[in-house]
Formats: C-alpha cells, structure tokens, sequence
C-alpha cells in the first residue's frame, strides 16, 4: 500500500469506529455491570480528595474489612486512572468517564488493521487484496458487538486489548530479527512498558510476559545469550512500570498479590465471592469431589467458548475459531495465539467458577480480534481459491470484508438497543430506591451500612457504604452486621431480580429470620416497575 492507502485506510477505520462507540456510549447510560461501577465510582472518590478508596465491600477475604474501603485487592487501577482524566474536564459523570473507553476502544480497530496488514504482507497476498484485508479488519472490528460493547463501558477490557494487541504486534516483529534487538532497543522498552501497564490493568498480563517468553525461546537464529536478552530487557521494564502498585498492594493489604485470587480458584459457586462464615477453603474445595470439580471445569470452558467468545459474534467468530488452526500458526499471530491459548486454558482450569462471571470476558478484547483476523484470512483464501477455480476475470477480494461487516453491524444494531435498555431500567431502580426509603421512614444517611445484594451500584448511586449480602444462612447475615466495623448495619436490601437465596430464605422462616422484619416500600406511581422486586428488611435483633 502506499502511504496515501496507508492514511486514507486508517482514517476510514477510525471514523466508523468513532462515529460507532459515540452511538454506543449515549445508548448505554448505566455502569452496568457492577465492575464498570466501580471503576467509575473510584475514579470520583479519587477526584473529591478520598483517594482510591470505595464505599462498596464486595468480598471479605482480603483484609482490613473497613469502610470506606482501599480500593483494588484484587482487580488494578489504570482503568480508574483513565476515566479520572475526562472526568476532571468535564465532570464526576458516568458519560464523561465513558470517553475514556470509547478512546481506549478506538484504538482496537487500528490495531487490528495492523495486525492483518501484518498477515496479509507474510503471506505474501497481493497489494490490493492486503489492503481489503487490513481495511477489513479494521471495519469488522469498529462495528463487532463484543468490542463496541465494552467500548462504552469504562472499565479494564478495552484498555488491556489495547495493551495486549500493541504487545504482540511488537512482538512479532521482534521475533523477525531476534539479533537485531540490542539491549536500548525501543521495541524492546516499548514491550517492557506495554506488559507493565497491562499488569496496572489485568491480571492476565502475566501470561503476556508467559507468550513472550515461549516466543522469544523459540525465535530462530537467536544465541541463549541473544534469547535471554529478549526476554530480560522487557521483564526489567515491566517489573519497574508495576513495582509502585505492588508497593502500594504491600502496604494496604499486607501482601503485593491479589489475595482474592486464591479464594477464587477455590470457588464452588459464583456467589463464594461474598462468603462471609464460610469462605473458598482448600479443604471445602478438595472436599467436592473430582466428578463436582471437573464439571465446573466443563462448565466454564462451555461459557467461554460459547458465551465469550461465539455467540456474540456469529458467524464472524465461528469461522475465525475454525480457522486458528491454519492460520493462527505464522509469525505475525504466533505471539496473540500464543497469549489467548494460555489465557483461556488458565482461566478455564484455575478460575472454572469465577470466569461464569466474568473473568475471561474482560480479558477476550484481544482474542476477538484474532478472530476476526483468522476469519478474513479464511474467507479470503476461500474466495481467491473460487475464483482462480471459475476464471474469474474482476477481483473480488471486498466480498469477505462486506460479508464480515455486514454480520457485525447486524448484531451491534440488534442487541445494543436492549443492553441500553437494561441500562436504563437499572438506572430507575436506583434513582427511584432513595426516595422509597425515605418516604417508608428510613432516610439514607450516608454513614451506616446497608448490606445488598448489589453493594457497588447501591453505594455509587446513593453514596452510601454497602456490604455485599453472603448467599448464606441469615445467621450469618446477621453476624455480619455485629462485626465491629459495621456498627451500626441495620437495613438489608434485597433485589429479588439476582437468584440468590434471599428473600426465599427469609420467607421460609429459616433460623434467624425472625431478625428480619421486612419494611413495605410505596411501590405506586412511576416507580411501581423500577422496584417491583426490591424488599427491605431492618434488622431487630440486638
């Protein structure tokens, strides 16, 4: 391509992956999930002079157990960084926090670009056909429903895709001329810097330095010398990028790992997250048994094939997955390939439980557009071998990219509207929940707690501390709100629209339900519907 292609190609990309998010954003007004809120609620206690704290306790198992809480025992705070940045501009609003993604989620496109004008130049396709390639990508990516998705939602996943699709472009290129790269090389220090701001982001971005290692070993024509330098040159950068958070981590919660991410890999269930009197042993776990342990395995490699990565995407992911094994092999994907294999394997190995909710989903940004890139690769191949079998005269290389874009923006077009939807429906719940409580004659005051099922949507909206409400007996509810931290703890909210145990425990009159006596909210008017399904109960007991 020529450098006015090169622009032009890219302009178009970006316009359409702009004009897309900007869509997208104004549909979605809710921070929905409860992660996204939390990333957002951060990033303004952070900006009112309360530091990377959070009114919402969501898990128990890392100490201190205090409200307000510090901030990230377990997820990372650049996405909090980032949507500070616009916040500070244009105000502590879920919107403005939402132009930090869709920033974030422009790039994606761009890089996808690349990464197939990469494929296309390796495998030696001709200039016009690696230039529809790379243009398609591009599109594809700007209108592909999981990408827009999280575009507007301004939390780890679009930040980390962005981080691991620049990462391996470089890595690609490194492994081209292995005794190239000197130790100031700047692709090198570039690597370095990129896997350490993916760690500030996830912590799936050890398996990126993992990919780069196994690719850096297997490069050829490098000396052991030459392969150590490869791999230690970024490594030192990396651990110099993340050594202030792990400092920080050291400091707040005594320890610089994420002392969640243990009890996660012990989870039974997804709702382990909240357990209070019992929480995720080794003994519990082990305890299951070996055929109740391999089914939740089964389980989860189901949902992140299934639910992460195809259904959201048909046919485009379909074909992409189909296609990995041909085409995922060569230089130019080696090292995403590489990265998304060890990704899912860990995630749905170690984290069975935890990854039905959510954890493989944030980090697939990447393995996406390896999808989409194996996928045009494939149609492209397909289409060159029909017409070179019928005689085709007219190249008809365009037909791949219009067929992929056309089945994205067919499924951005159809679900948007009802994720936005929910975001709305959310959103009047919480607005028309302060007002109820007040009028039943429990105004929210902003210092005692309220235990909830949804604790980081209940503190964000009504700027109250929250704990998270344990899918355990009430006696443990109850235990909870006599812990000395929590003094003071005297309301539970229940939204019956999650499957937990409760209210169905409370009504069954279970021990310790007799604690609960449950505070009827005029449900009439225009909030009949937003809190159709929210009860509240005070607690009585002493």
């Amino acid at each position: 391509m020529t450098r006015n292609q090169v622009v032009m190609s890219l302009l178009a990309v970006a316009a359409v992956t702009l004009a897309v998010r900007a869509v997208a954003a104004a549909v979605i007004v809710f921070p929905k999930p409860e992660d996204t809120a939390y990333y957002v609620g951060v990033a303004r206690n952070l900006l009112e002079g309360r530091g990377l704290v959070s009114d919402a306790l969501w898990s128990y198992q890392t100490p201190p157990l205090v409200l307000p809480r510090p901030a990230f025992e377990v997820w990372l705070p650049l996405p909090t960084f980032l949507a500070a940045i616009p916040m500070a501009l244009l105000g502590h609003t879920f919107a403005a926090a939402q132009v930090s993604s869709v920033a974030a989620g422009a790039l994606v496109p761009l890089l996808a670009w690349r990464l197939a004008a990469d494929a296309a130049e390796e495998r030696g396709l001709p200039p016009g056909r690696a230039a529809v390639l790379a243009l398609g990508a591009g599109l594809t990516s700007a209108v592909y429903l999981p990408l827009v998705l999280h575009s507007a939602l301004p939390d780890s996943t679009m930040p980390f895709a962005v981080f691991v699709l620049g990462a391996c472009l470089l890595m690609s290129r490194l492994a081209r001329d292995p005794r190239g790269a000197k130790v100031g090389d700047l692709r090198l220090l570039g690597l370095g810097l990129l896997i350490g701001l993916a760690a500030l982001t996830r912590n799936e971005a050890a398996w990126l330095g993992l990919a780069w290692a196994i690719v850096a070993w297997s490069a050829a024509g490098a000396t052991r010398r030459e392969r150590i330098r490869l791999i230690a040159v970024p490594a030192v950068v990396a651990a110099a990028v993340f050594a202030p958070w792990v400092i920080r981590d050291w400091a707040t919660f005594g320890s610089p790992l994420p002392g969640q991410a243990a009890a996660n890999a012990l989870s039974l269930s997804g709702r382990d997250i909240f357990a209070w009197s019992d929480p995720p042993t080794l003994q519990r776990y082990l305890a299951a048994g070996w055929s109740t342990l391999l089914e939740l395995r089964l389980v989860g490699f189901a949902h992140n094939v299934l639910n992460v990565l195809l259904l959201l995407g048909m046919p485009i992911s379909a074909i992409g997955l189909a296609a990995l094994p041909w085409f995922g092999r060569g230089r130019t994907l080696r090292p995403l390939l590489v990265w998304s294999l060890s990704t899912f394997a860990i995630t749905t190995l170690v984290f069975p439980v935890s990854t039905t909710w959510g954890t493989f989903l944030h980090a697939a940004g990447p393995i996406h557009v390896l999808l989409i890139v194996a996928c045009l690769l494939a149609l492209d191949a397909l289409i060159a071998a029909v017409g070179v079998r019928r005689a085709w005269t007219r190249p008809v290389a365009w037909l791949a990219p219009a067929l992929t874009v056309f089945g994205g923006l067919l499924f951005s077009l159809a679900v948007l509207p009802s994720f936005g939807a929910g975001s709305r429906d959310t959103q009047a719940h919480y607005a028309a929940l302060g007002p109820a409580l007040r009028d039943a004659g429990l105004p929210v005051d902003g210092h005692d707690p309220i235990i909830t099922n949804f604790p980081i949507w209940l503190a964000e909206t009504l700027r109250v501390p929250a704990l998270a409400l344990p899918d355990e007996p009430a006696i443990s509810v109850l235990d909870l709100a006599r812990y000395p931290a929590f003094a003071g703890t005297r309301l539970v909210i229940v939204d019956g629209r999650d499957a937990g145990r409760y209210p169905a425990a409370l009504d069954s009159g279970e021990p310790g339900s007799a604690c609960f006596r449950e505070v009827p909210l005029d449900v009439s008017g225009p909030s009949a519907s937003a809190l159709a399904d929210t009860r509240v109960f005070r607690l009585v007991c002493p």
